[in-house]
């Protein structure tokens, strides 16, 4: 059997995930070779620059390792969906896998010394709460509107070993802001990082919609390349898949940017998928829901239901709102 060299990120959750998808591989393929060749992406290397100095999380964490697999040094690369442009095409690649989806609710981690309690009194007047996410930032400062929210930047536990330091973060201006008090982050990365009991509190969806995407790993590999194709068919998972192409529809007809606060969560339930999207105004002030029930055998289609109804209500205007100038 031809052997897979998987690409991926050097940070501790990229490298869980990608040991992951090299375990379930082995299952499904025994005798299968398979490794791992990693990458010092530009985002990882700029700890400082928000994500639209690079082109966004696809010019920060997925170009570079793209470029291995269409140069033909990778057979496939491991992304976190959330972090996979879904505004524009990809030539001659293709999503050939998607995992079984974890926990995709977002997180409050607290710094040594701050209570839950204290945060939560007064609109969170007096404190900082770090991200580095448009969205997170938009659904804060409706959550907190008293607090500030401040850009912060770093792997997931580097960020909490910030945060527990007291660090600032750094800006590409050259100033700083912080330290933080609490931070945002994924339920599912803190898990794959060995750190779930810092979880202070978890958001609902009502409070916190997740990213479109968010708690899937997907594989992609090349187009043309059927033998790989036919490797990763086997730890794709599908119920995760039909998810991730309702969610990433109403990226698609949104033209949603890295700086779109734009989250969307997709559900099955026997034979029916709820899928739930929203746009905020950046600033926590409007934004626009839509919720809708269909089959969950035509997840595109209510994907594009969605989306169009979202653009009925005004979406378009809070997404040009958000472009850069």
């Amino acid at each position: 059997m031809k052997p897979i060299r998987i690409g991926t990120r050097k940070s501790t959750m990229a490298l869980a995930q990608t040991e992951e998808i090299m375990r379930q591989l082995r299952a499904a393929w025994p005798g299968l070779e398979v490794a791992m060749d990693t990458f010092d992406t530009r985002g990882d290397r700029d700890q400082a620059s928000k994500l639209l100095r690079h082109g966004g999380k696809g010019g920060a964490f997925v170009a570079e390792i793209r470029a291995g697999m269409l140069e033909g040094r990778l057979e496939a690369a491991m992304h976190s969906l959330k972090d996979m442009p879904g505004n524009e095409e990809t030539p001659r690649l293709v999503i050939g896998a998607t995992l079984k989806r974890d926990p995709p609710e977002d997180v409050l981690v607290l710094r040594p010394g701050v209570a839950l309690d204290d945060l939560s009194r007064d609109g969170g007047a007096g404190f900082k709460i770090g991200t580095n996410a448009v969205r997170r930032a938009a659904c804060l400062r409706r959550i907190y509107p008293r607090a500030e929210i401040i850009h912060f930047r770093g792997a997931a536990d580097t960020r909490i070993a910030k945060l527990d330091r007291g660090d600032k973060q750094r800006l590409a201006s050259g100033g700083e802001v912080g330290p933080a008090d609490a931070l945002v982050m994924a339920r599912a990365g803190l898990a794959r990082v060995g750190q779930a009991e810092r979880i202070a509190y978890r958001f609902t969806a009502e409070e916190m919609l997740p990213a479109v995407g968010q708690g899937i790993i997907a594989v992609e590999c090349v187009a043309d390349d059927w033998e790989t194709r036919a490797r990763l068919a086997r730890i794709d998972d599908p119920a995760s898949r039909a998810c991730a192409e309702a969610e990433r529809e109403v990226l698609w007809l949104l033209n949603g940017h890295c700086n779109s606060p734009i989250a969307g969560h997709a559900v099955i339930a026997g034979g029916d998928m709820t899928l739930a999207a929203s746009v905020l105004d950046e600033a926590g002030g409007a934004c626009i829901e839509v919720k809708r029930r269909g089959p969950a055998t035509h997840p595109r289609e209510l994907g594009r239901a969605v989306a169009l109804e979202l653009l009925d209500k005004g979406a378009a205007t809070l997404i040009a709102r958000s472009r850069p100038q």
